[in-house]
């Protein structure tokens, strides 16, 4: 793996300045997520780090690099979403440029725009520090923020109840990775 001084150097050529910031202060809260949940804060650090390495590709050209390039097959569903293969994408640039092959951080940069049924703790910190890094700023990010520390399972719920309302209103497709993510931890939330 790349040291993280020269992943930060790389990803200020790749990204704009707006992401790259974004992406730090994805890096940084997922760090303090994974302290408050035991988890290992360098790989929340490094996933959190590189998450949207492959955002900025033009979205009409992310299948076909899959493809092609990494012989990742594409979904119907994602085909239609071409947008969201940012973390597949992700997933495999992080291995390619950065030389990071840890399955959980790959498998929390792939699912941390859909979220997936079963997600790691890592890959649950990544989708809701994505969600609520310092640099959001929306309507009821403040009380999604502390849900994130009193219980992530409740604050993913409620940011995917957000995402599904918000896919609803645009009249968009919701891919069923995040249906299964959502389904996932209400039935979780049921058994406790």
């Amino acid at each position: 793996m790349l040291e993280i001084d020269g992943i930060k150097s790389e990803l200020k050529k790749i990204l704009s300045e707006r992401r790259y910031v974004h992406s730090l202060g994805v890096a940084e809260e997922a760090e303090k997520l994974a302290r408050r949940y035991g988890a290992d804060q360098s790989k929340a650090y490094l996933a959190g780090l590189v998450h949207d390495c492959a955002k900025e590709f033009p979205p009409e050209e992310m299948e076909g690099i899959l493809k092609t390039e990494y012989g990742v097959p594409v979904d119907s569903m994602s085909r239609l979403m071409p947008k969201i293969l940012h973390g597949p994408l992700g997933a495999c640039e992080a291995q390619r440029k950065f030389e990071i092959y840890d399955p959980e951080i790959l498998d929390a940069i792939k699912y941390h725009t859909t979220g997936k049924g079963n997600m790691s703790t890592l890959a649950k910190i990544i989708y809701i520090a994505d969600y609520i890094e310092p640099n959001r700023d929306f309507e009821g990010v403040e009380k999604l923020r502390r849900l994130a520390y009193e219980n992530i399972d409740e604050a993913i719920i409620a940011g995917i109840d957000e995402t599904i309302l918000d896919l609803i209103k645009r009249g968009l497709i919701i891919h069923p990775d995040t249906v299964h993510a959502r389904n996932d931890l209400i039935i979780k939330r049921s058994q406790r």
